[in-house]
């Protein structure tokens, strides 16, 4: 509901701060007083056009303030939510605020976050509803219409299962179109579809055969390096030029030189020169040496045979290589994507060779789908209509005491075309009214007149107030043309509705004032040769003496003081 009203600098108002109570709330004063300026006001942080005359003469701008108590399950906060404004905490009061520019712009806040106007409106519509001479707000609106005859007299299961039946419906629908594409799509492609799809099953792509072909290819050709080096090591010992010697050779041609510098065995025993000792130790170094030799070309023979590369197996993981990364270039694709890529394609060929029995597989579940959400929506159907039966008896018997008596209110469910169809069913509901005999009947907001238009808001909210999340209603002079016992019974219905939600009235009724929760006066002054205009709370001997005003007029009399205190105690 609505707690509070700040208000600054809106044409007369400089400064004012309305407390305001569950119940209902009367706004009574002499015409002129400033009760419309309240209202705009109010319609302004509601996300009411904007415009510089708003200003108060002399100030710079305009603000208005509305702060709201909400229940945390309402759904306001969906929307907020949806918009993407999160509010630090949801159980503090909402604040809706406006600033008013001296260039006519406007700037909207929602508990201190910017928004735009129309988010502003939309929020507003869901915690406050206006019934005026000159607007309406809520239920003249018809897009509510069908969700009210719904919570009226609707089992919500109904609803759920209607909403459910169309999804799934939807759903079918999208999963056979979406056949249907990708029939029509693989059809035009076919040719080359089934060519890939061969030359991908001949290459027949593994997964991870990249890194693995990669790291063989790596280790072969580390191998026919290292046989080269051994080779050219070999090729050093044992050269194949045979004018070239050989190491080896070249030992023991050294050595048969060395052999001649020894003494022979017929030589004298005088034993060996210094010159024959040392020919003697080269001849040994020799002869070591071409162990050596031996046994290093020996290794290197092993070592050969050890580290043998294989060209062949190298040249065929090569070309296995290459002709992933060729193909995978061709297609657009990594090599690790080329299985998938395969299998996909295998799919779009299955898909294209048994297409025709998926599609009738498909169109049998979307005219089951259909089906199932035409049975729902016609028990939706069926509910509504009893919903609507149910509702025109109940307004009807309001009628009446709001001196409509000779008006007709109808519920009309209007059917859908198949395209229209939705997830709410497949009619749509408006309110109607005849106000007089032989009227055709209209929209509230074209057939009705103003002060009709808000009697009859009046006796659908008595009808409807415990099924709406709507938590302030406003009425601007429910009880414009009316007096007397009329009077009396729209002051009765108010207080009824107000059981239920913060109900604020602008009135010039008494009949309809002395059954106020709450008493506002709306009043001008003039301070330093400034009007402006005032609100107070009344206690209970000034709204005897503001009742006694409304029935007496400027001179107030005992009669009429006493005929205030006779309506203040009927409401006692």
């Amino acid at each position: 509901m609505l707690t509070h009203l700040s208000i600054r600098d809106v044409v007369l108002i400089e400064k004012l701060d309305l407390a305001l109570a569950s119940g209902l709330t009367v706004l009574t004063g002499e015409t002129g007083a400033g009760k419309s300026i309240l209202l705009d006001s109010l319609g302004l942080a509601l996300g009411d056009r904007a415009n510089a005359g708003l200003i108060r003469s002399g100030a710079t701008q305009a603000s208005v303030a509305a702060i709201f108590e909400v229940p945390l399950k309402h759904p306001v906060f969906a929307l907020l939510s949806e918009q993407g404004i999160a509010l630090e905490d949801p159980s503090e009061p909402l604040v809706l605020r406006r600033i008013v520019t001296q260039d006519g712009r406007s700037r909207a806040y929602v508990s201190d976050q910017p928004v735009g106007i129309t988010l502003l409106r939309r929020i507003a519509s869901q915690l406050v509803e206006i019934q005026g001479q000159h607007e309406q707000m809520g239920l003249a609106d018809q897009s509510t219409h069908l969700d009210l005859l719904d919570a009226f007299g609707v089992k919500p299961a109904l609803l759920t299962q209607t909403s459910i039946a169309f999804r799934q419906w939807a759903n079918a629908r999208t999963a056979l179109e979406k056949a249907r594409s990708d029939m029509e799509a693989a059809a035009r492609e076919e040719e080359w579809l089934r060519a890939t799809v061969d030359d991908l099953s001949t290459l027949a792509p593994q997964e991870g055969e990249e890194d693995s072909l990669a790291a063989m290819r790596v280790s072969l050709q580390q191998d026919e390096k290292r046989g080269e080096a051994v080779a050219a090591a070999l090729a050093e010992l044992t050269p194949r030029d045979r004018r070239s010697s050989s190491p080896a050779a070249a030992l023991r041609s050294a050595s048969r030189a060395l052999v001649r510098l020894l003494p022979s065995s017929t030589e004298g025993e005088n034993g060996p020169s210094a010159h024959q000792g040392q020919a003697q130790e080269a001849l040994d170094a020799l002869e070591k040496a071409e162990e050596a030799l031996a046994d290093a070309e020996m290794l290197l023979t092993r070592l050969a045979a050890d580290t043998e590369g294989d060209p062949r197996l190298l040249e065929e993981t090569e070309e296995r290589l290459f002709a992933l990364r060729a193909e995978a270039r061709k297609h657009n694709v990594a090599v690790a994507e080329l299985p998938s890529f395969l299998a996909s394609l295998k799919a779009r060929l299955a898909a294209l060779d048994s297409g025709n029995a998926e599609l009738a597989r498909l169109e049998t579940a979307l005219t089951e789908a259909r089906l199932a959400y035409e049975d729902a929506a016609r028990q939706l159907s069926e509910a509504r209509k009893q919903s609507a039966q149910k509702l025109e008896q109940a307004v009807t018997r309001e009628l009446k005491p709001v001196k409509l008596e000779r008006a007709r209110f109808i519920v009309s469910l209007l059917p859908l075309s198949p395209d229209q169809w939705n997830s709410r069913g497949i009619e749509q509901s408006s309110f109607l009214i005849a106000a007089n005999p032989g009227q055709p009947p209209g929209p509230l907001a074209k057939v009705a007149s103003g002060g009709e238009l808000s009697r009859l808001m009046l006796a659908l909210k008595v009808v409807l107030a415990q099924r709406s999340d709507i938590g302030t209603l406003v009425f601007d002079e429910v009880d414009s043309g009316v007096g007397g016992a009329t009077a009396s019974s729209i002051g009765d219905r108010l207080h009824k509705v107000a059981q239920d939600v913060q109900v604020l009235v602008v009135t010039h009724s008494p009949q309809v004032a002395a059954r106020g929760d709450q008493h506002l006066r709306i009043a001008k002054r003039i301070r330093n040769e400034r009007t402006e205009t005032l609100a107070e709370p009344l206690s209970r001997e000034a709204r005897r003496e503001e009742i006694a005003r409304m029935l007496a007029g400027d001179v107030i009399t005992d009669a009429a003081r006493g005929a205030a205190d006779s309506l203040l105690g009927q409401t006692a």
